[in-house]
């Protein structure tokens, strides 16, 4: 039995658009019809794609889609602008009623100062309401008065922070939901959002392509400022003159993702050296000898001020992307107070990796 027509698109980081429309016959796919901006040649290559994809069982992976359609294809194919994974994923999207872009229309909330614990707390508050559906898809950046380090869930602080030199600086330590590294926050040093979406938004994707799917938008914000950003994987954004920022994600059981990504501005390199421990290993790891290269301000490459990137960067997204302005609701503000309150500012949460 056929159900009926199913679309998935998949856009090439750094590539092209694939879009594959199908239907599902008897738990296998049929009348496969692979289209997009990409090139390829010869042209009746484009045949055997739909022909390797015709009949597959409609549960086959991306991997085992893209094994059927190398195996089909002559050796003298040329796939430019996309590969066999990309139609693979496309159709893992189209089965699985994946949400595109336009289909949904973020709630956005521009910089508001606060205590950054508020803004750790507020990553939890607001992936629950858009998972029970009390909001939409939320856009919002960061800002806040006081200094912070924000250690990822399964850091330790020992190992991550100094805090005798973090209690000279007056800076506190706090353990946010998702995993990665530390965040070391002055005010006005670094550029931090936070995007919301459902799962359905990166049904087909692996984790590392959904950073990257995830992060796209930013690199064209990036672009529009000056800066010549590229994604490196797992979930780091870089410039030609190194690593701007890096991303982390926490994925709610009914799939809803938290994306949050920092970026370093005008950091104070020498003092984030005494308050966080980077290893040696790190920094090898990320081909540079001092902390110093490893942290490259926007301040310097953009000429903006932050403020200003704030602005461009918002613009940017309303104008890629269906927007309304939002802000926190009393009740919003009022949770996550309590979550500062029995959470985020205990020992228990702070030391549970020691």
């Amino acid at each position: 039995m056929a159900e009926a027509a199913l679309r998935g698109e998949y856009k090439v980081r750094g590539g092209k658009l694939v879009a594959v429309d199908l239907e599902i016959v008897d738990g296998r796919l049929a009348r496969v019809h692979v289209s997009g901006d990409f090139f390829l040649e010869p042209d009746d290559a484009l045949d055997e794609i739909n022909a390797a994809l015709e009949g597959q069982p409609a549960n086959a992976s991306v991997a085992d889609l893209a094994a059927a359609i190398r195996a089909r294809l002559s050796p003298d194919a040329r796939l430019i602008g996309f590969d066999p994974e990309a139609v693979g994923i496309a159709v893992r999207r189209a089965v699985r009623g994946a949400l595109g872009w336009n289909d949904l229309t973020f709630e956005v909330m521009g910089p508001k100062v606060m205590d950054p614990t508020l803004h750790v707390a507020l990553d939890q508050v607001i992936p629950d309401e858009v998972s029970q559906g009390v909001r939409g898809p939320v856009f919002r950046f960061w800002d806040w008065d006081r200094p912070l380090v924000v250690i990822g869930s399964f850091q330790s602080v020992r190992n991550e922070v100094d805090e005798a030199n973090a209690r000279k600086y007056g800076i506190k330590v706090v353990r946010r939901i998702t995993g990665g590294g530390a965040m070391f926050m002055e005010q006005g040093n670094c550029i931090t959002y936070s995007m919301v979406v459902p799962g359905s938004l990166v049904e087909g994707l692996s984790y590392e392509q959904s950073y990257a799917y995830l992060d796209d938008w930013v690199l064209g914000a990036l672009a529009e400022v000056g800066v010549n950003a590229t994604y490196k994987p797992l979930n780091d954004i870089a410039s030609d003159q190194g690593k701007i920022g890096g991303a982390a994600q926490r994925r709610l059981v009914d799939g809803t993702v938290l994306h949050h990504v920092t970026m370093s501005y005008d950091i104070d390199a020498d003092k984030m050296m005494e308050v966080v421990r980077i290893g040696r290993e790190k920094l090898s790891d990320k081909g540079t000898k001092s902390a110093n290269k490893r942290v490259d301000p926007m301040r310097s490459q953009t000429g903006l001020p932050r403020d200003e990137i704030f602005t461009r960067f918002l613009a940017y997204f309303k104008n890629r992307y269906n927007c309304v302005d939002s802000d926190y609701t009393p009740e919003e503000m009022a949770r996550a107070q309590h979550l500062v309150d029995t959470k985020f500012n205990t020992p228990e949460w702070t030391y549970r990796v020691p």
